[in-house]
């Protein structure tokens, strides 16, 4: 802004300079103008006093002669009076042109004025805007750490829940395994316990049925033999100091023996102690099964809330753009019809986007199908929509209008003109289209003034064509 006043300032001292060169030069046109009114009543003086002079003189032949001289030096002094006054009024004229062109310059010259001020007053707000700013930018310094720490802490947070969740997930797998485990050892175990248990009933159903026998013998030998058992021996006529049976008889009856013996096999007398410990165990295993799922369904809702939430959000910010895409759409291609589509799935977190388009004149087809230029019709319709959605401060359109002819590029920057009217987005296109550049309200380029040494030029083309007006 103080290069643009010392500029300012610079024309006004070349206006005045402008202006005192025209004061003098119609001050000395002015001067030229008397002397040639003087010249002409002086030539005009001289005529009457020929004229009465040849008429109170008679008509000889000297006197016709200097008549025609007379006549001859006043065609002359008529021609010089004629170029005298055809002088006087084109000095007339440039007096007319220069006291305009001074109108002129005076009404440049408050017009400058004027924009001084408010290039002061314009200064003033920037320098209490750059203020405002600043002290914005003080209290927003601290902003992305903060935001940085939260984000970082939510990450944490969802590291955490997910290292979690796989916990959960492998002590649930533990817990099965050992679950599983516990089955088939509670399964082996009351097998064992059956196995047992039948054992226990056919040797208490032997141990019966041998008392059975037993008591059968005696009754027997008490019947038969009408002894006692004790009295077998005496009965068998074995006597005390007799010789006993011959050993393989016995070796063959006691190997019977031991036979039967293992037959029985041998009775697990803590069965019932190692079946409550499996039975506790089984139960705590459970108990740690029913909180693994629990806390899997607890995360499985913690998920669902978000996926849902996730959902509605993506789902309204699709119907938004959407509805803005398709009003620029139209916009743009000056009618048609446009329309964001999800496909491959009916979950909006794992659907994917395809743009369908009808140009005015064409069928509807994907945006693949669409030539160079009306892409970039297109995707401006889509980046415009989200900006529309979701305005930033600033947009930056590097060669956007490279691919399109002279009329979309008129679309084209009525859209800018639009866009800037509904959001308080400032738009830096880069471009070297003229009717783009054009179009713009502000122009910067680079210029070598000297070689190897580059410049920034700005222009401000409202203030240009006024300038340009004025002169």
């Amino acid at each position: 802004m103080q290069r643009q006043a010392q500029e300012i300032r610079d024309r006004a001292a070349d206006a005045e300079r402008r202006r005192s060169q025209i004061s003098a030069r119609v001050s000395a046109l002015a001067e030229a103008q008397s002397r040639l009114t003087q010249s002409c009543e002086e030539s005009r003086h001289k005529l009457a006093e020929t004229q009465e002079a040849m008429d109170s003189l008679s008509a000889p032949q000297q006197l016709i002669n200097r008549l025609e001289r007379m006549r001859a030096n006043t065609a002359q002094c008529r021609a010089d009076a004629a170029e005298a006054r055809a002088s006087v009024q084109g000095l007339v004229r440039d007096q007319e042109q220069r006291q305009r062109r001074r109108e002129a310059i005076i009404s440049e010259r408050g017009s400058w004025d004027e924009r001084r001020a408010r290039a002061h007053h314009q200064i003033e707000a920037i320098e209490t805007r750059i203020s405002e700013a600043q002290d914005e930018r003080d209290t927003l310094v601290d902003a992305p750490s903060l935001f940085l720490e939260k984000r970082r802490s939510l990450m944490g947070e969802v590291e955490q829940a997910e290292i979690a969740r796989k916990q959960a997930s492998d002590r649930r797998a533990e817990a099965e395994t050992a679950l599983t485990e516990s089955d088939r050892v509670a399964r082996l175990a009351l097998d064992a316990m059956s196995s047992v248990r039948e054992d226990r009933a056919r040797m208490e159903s032997r141990v019966e049925g041998l008392r059975t026998q037993r008591e059968s013998v005696i009754k027997t030998i008490v019947t038969d033999l009408e002894c006692a058992p004790e009295e077998l021996a005496t009965l068998a006529g074995l006597k005390p100091n007799e010789d006993l049976p011959e050993a393989d008889k016995i070796e063959r009856r006691l190997e019977s023996l031991k036979q039967d013996r293992e037959r029985v096999g041998a009775v697990n007398l803590r069965a019932d102690d190692e079946l409550l410990e499996v039975e506790k165990k089984r139960d705590e295993l459970v108990q740690e099964r029913d909180d693994l799922t629990e806390a899997i369904r607890k995360l499985r809702l913690a998920i669902q809330s978000l996926n849902r939430e996730g959902r509605e959000r993506l789902l309204a910010a699709f119907e938004v753009v959407n509805g803005h895409f398709k009003e620029l759409f139209t916009t743009l291609f000056g009618g048609g019809a446009a329309e964001l589509q999800l496909v491959e799935s009916d979950d909006p977190l794992e659907a994917g986007l395809e743009i369908m388009a009808r140009p005015p004149g064409k069928k509807p087809s994907t945006m693949t199908l669409l030539s160079g230029g009306e892409q970039a019709l297109t995707a401006m319709s889509l980046i415009f929509a989200v900006f529309l959605t979701n305005p930033s401060p600033i947009c930056v359109l590097d060669e956007v209008d490279a691919p399109l002819d002279d009329s979309n590029v008129e679309r084209f920057c009525d859209l800018l003109d639009e866009m800037r009217k509904k959001t308080d987005t400032r738009f830096v296109t880069i471009t070297h289209n003229p009717i783009t550049m054009a179009r713009m309200d502000r122009l910067f380029g680079v210029t070598m003034a000297e070689r190897g040494v580059s410049q920034l030029v700005s222009v401000e083309l409202r203030e240009a064509e006024s300038f340009l007006e004025a002169v």
